[in-house]
């Protein structure tokens, strides 16, 4: 969401930043919407002044016995009070139409995102390890946990349909395990505080983190009218919404472990194979709420914490910068974690932490009070995968396979595992 005084003074800056997300330039239609409800807004102010003038002058005209203009006025105030009862549905209207317009745009990139139409233009930072190499052909990760008999696609998909799988035994306990490290290492040392947050959300959630109203279709809808959570970052970044907090409460840092449900709109055909694109996965989530100043360093420590993850479970990976056409629609730089596949020879996307700015923070009215000079602002808002549990679980299962069959079990989930050292 945007402030539309700030597209008023702006109108070409904006219109170039929505042209590089992919956007048509919208300050023209924007600015005549409000153009159109500031009008209205000056019309009911004035039949409201005048209402007020001419109850005063009743006064008066009764004083001097003018009973006849006393008459004419009271019929004025009649009509004026009828126009400001219909031009208050109007003004809400008024409001309603700039507020969806400006809702439907997506956030303005930083001016250092690589500017592009897709994933081609995305710039590497930097590569973490080395790729392993194995003395056999390396399996992908479907084919090791169901020759373990441990990873069933076909009995979920009787209990719910395409895109879910049962695990079992060691594959569930590894599951488990590497949530409960992930958790662990966000708060006890990346002063993170762990939140159980609802997994179900009203519309209103999901409108503040911009998942509505344009990407429903990517949603799961129950039937009281509420949502199924895409990601934790729903829950814990509106538990700020509707607030004023003090600049010394900044920054909070909160995570979770929880389950996600995608509808995946528009991938049909695209990783049907194993648990890449689930409908149904977990996600350790880690959210930040700051202040404008520190954001930017916030994102670069948030991205350290998410890459810590993956150092410790000793997983070669790489980080990008994703570029104006592949970033998500609220965000205003991204950095991608893509952990190294050894299976499917290829880097996927395991963590995207991304620093959203106001943008969030104005459509859940989420503020906070200056210490400078006690002016209330809008916080900035910052999220990132900590990382996502299924896909760690692909990478240690493909990158950990032996020639046996058997995975090994990285050092630092064996304590999480009761000491076992090898599954299979």
């Amino acid at each position: 969401m945007y402030d539309i005084r700030w597209i008023r003074e702006n109108p070409e800056e904006f219109d170039t930043g929505l042209k590089v997300r992919g956007a048509s330039a919208a300050s023209d239609r924007l600015l005549q919407l409000d153009d159109a409800r500031r009008a209205h807004i000056t019309k009911l102010q004035d039949a409201q002044e005048r209402r007020n003038a001419a109850s005063k002058e009743i006064g008066k005209a009764k004083a001097t016995g003018d009973e006849a203009r006393a008459a004419e006025l009271i019929a004025e105030i009649s009509q004026l009070k009828s126009f400001v009862q219909s031009g208050e549905d109007v003004e809400r209207q008024l409001t309603g139409d700039l507020e969806k317009a400006l809702s439907e745009l997506p956030n303005l990139a930083f001016d250092d995102v690589p500017v592009g139409a897709d994933e081609d233009a995305n710039i590497e930072r930097h590569v973490h390890g080395e790729k392993p190499h194995y003395d056999f052909e390396p399996k992908q990760h479907f084919e090791i946990g169901e020759d373990l008999q441990m990873m069933d696609f076909e009995t979920a998909a009787k209990l719910s349909g395409a895109r879910f799988v049962i695990l079992k035994g060691q594959l569930a306990r590894l599951e488990r395990a590497l949530g409960q490290f992930m958790l662990n290492l966000h708060t006890d040392e990346h002063g993170y505080t762990e939140v159980s947050p609802p997994l179900l959300v009203r519309d209103e959630a999901l409108y503040g983190t911009a998942q509505l109203p344009k990407f429903a279709e990517d949603q799961f809808h129950t039937d009281d009218g509420r949502w199924l959570i895409p990601t934790a970052e729903v829950p814990l970044t509106n538990l700020v919404r509707e607030s004023i907090l003090n600049e010394d409460e900044l920054p909070i840092r909160v995570t979770a472990h929880t389950a996600c449900f995608r509808s995946e709109a528009g991938s049909a055909g695209r990783d049907v194979r194993g648990m890449i694109r689930q409908h149904q996965f977990l996600k350790v989530e880690m959210v930040s709420i700051t202040t404008p100043e520190t954001s930017s360093d916030e994102h670069e420590r948030m991205l350290k914490c998410a890459e810590e993850v993956l150092k410790r479970l000793g997983l070669h990976y790489r980080v990008v910068t994703l570029s104006t056409g592949d970033m998500g629609f609220g965000a205003r730089r991204t950095y991608d974690i893509e952990v190294w596949l050894p299976g499917q020879q290829a880097y996927r996307e395991i963590s995207s932490c991304s620093v959203c700015g106001d943008f969030q923070a104005r459509r859940m009215s989420g503020r906070y009070r200056s210490a400078e000079d006690n002016s209330v602002r809008y916080v900035h808002t910052l999220n990132g995968s900590g990382v996502a549990v299924g896909r760690a679980l692909i990478a240690v299962l493909e990158t950990y396979q032996n020639a046996d069959g058997s995975v090994s079990v990285p050092d630092v989930l064996q304590p999480y595992m009761g000491g076992l050292k090898q599954i299979g």
